[in-house]
């Protein structure tokens, strides 16, 4: 409610100015931060949402943005499918494990938003060795992770979780417009024609059947806005030529200028590249379930991890960073079975 004090400046409660500041922010999770002792007016800490005054101005602070990064000299695991590769209080970077989602979905609750939200509040610990001692500061206990981007249930590697609204905000423009960088890894069924080149197709997801379709361009005019152009750049790491049968296995570096849902796992079908382990776009693994032979190596997934994520930090214009994550136990045993006894060809 909007009144007067005796000096006739107008005056409203302390949570409407943090709204007004802070637009994007959801009006419930605004109260939380009040009353979680988060907001300050002149440096002085308020926890009443409802306590009224005249317009705070510049004097009103979210303490959380006070945080600095805490230094991690190596990933802290915070669950068996979730290690912290960096925090601050307005980004957080995580190595995602497979089989974990990015975010809640309606069958499931359990994603890397929610371990990192359990982890910042306490519920969870750090675990193996001496970084289950470790503990961050306080003033991250009440920080509340936004989802950014995603990586596929079964994709591993770097993700990204913003720390508030105006962090998020930043970050979501960045890969708008595709200025954060994105690069990941995959082994696929076949050799390319080419060492290194750039894939662009038109695609449609289909919401009943959760995948994606390559349009012709014709096909894409028609769909409309339903249609998605997709950039796609690849470079081969070293092949793979399984004794006996002539198969080729690629490893693959991919770098993304657009990130649409499957991107690489339909581009690569389409370019008669599927990725080892897909259920959705290798046709021999759907096969799989009625004739195992025919599989070109076993594989519980789709061989792909997202190794490197760069970007501008949100809050320092021109300072980019750059987050790496090893291949995870399953591709290094991937990898080492292609290797040993098989005849192999390094391209790179």
């Amino acid at each position: 409610m909007t009144t007067k004090d005796s000096t006739n400046k107008v005056t409203r409660p302390l949570l409407d100015w943090l709204l007004e500041k802070y637009p994007d922010t959801p009006k419930k999770r605004a109260k939380q931060w009040i009353t979680a002792g988060r907001v300050s007016v002149n440096g002085v800490v308020i926890r009443q949402p409802n306590r009224a005054m005249p317009d705070p101005q510049d004097t009103l602070e979210m303490q959380g943005r006070r945080c600095t990064s805490v230094t991690l000299e190596r990933e802290w695991r915070i669950h068996a499918r979730l290690g912290l590769l960096y925090i601050d209080a307005s980004l957080a970077v995580v190595n995602k494990g497979a089989g974990l989602l990015s975010v809640p979905a309606p069958y499931s609750d359990l994603s890397a938003l929610s371990v990192l939200g359990d982890f910042l509040a306490g519920r969870l610990r750090a675990i193996g060795g001496a970084t289950a001692r470790r503990r961050l500061p306080p003033s991250f206990l009440h920080l509340t992770p936004q989802p950014v981007h995603r990586l596929d249930q079964f994709t591993t590697g770097v993700l990204c979780l913003a720390m508030n609204p105006t962090a998020r905000a930043r970050l979501i423009e960045q890969f708008q417009t595709h200025s954060a960088t994105r690069q990941y890894v995959a082994f696929v069924d076949g050799r390319p024609k080419m060492p290194r080149g750039t894939w662009r197709h038109w695609l449609r997801f289909d919401d009943d059947n959760l995948r994606q379709h390559v349009l012709s361009e014709r096909a894409a005019k028609e769909a409309g806005d339903d249609a998605q152009e997709s950039v796609t750049h690849y470079e081969v790491i070293e092949e793979f030529t399984i004794r006996g049968t002539g198969r080729v296995i690629t490893k693959l570096k991919f770098k993304l200028e657009t990130g649409r849902t499957h991107q690489i796992r339909v581009q690569a079908a389409h370019e008669g590249l599927p990725l080892i382990g897909d259920r959705t776009y290798h046709p021999l693994y759907h096969a799989a379930k009625r004739d195992r032979a025919v599989v070109p190596i076993e594989f519980t997934r789709q061989a792909l991890h997202a190794e490197a994520l760069t970007l501008e930090h949100p809050d320092k214009p021109g300072t980019r960073m750059t987050w790496t994550a090893a291949l995870p136990k399953d591709l290094q045993q991937l990898e080492a079975t292609l290797r040993a006894g098989r005849e192999q060809k390094r391209t790179t």
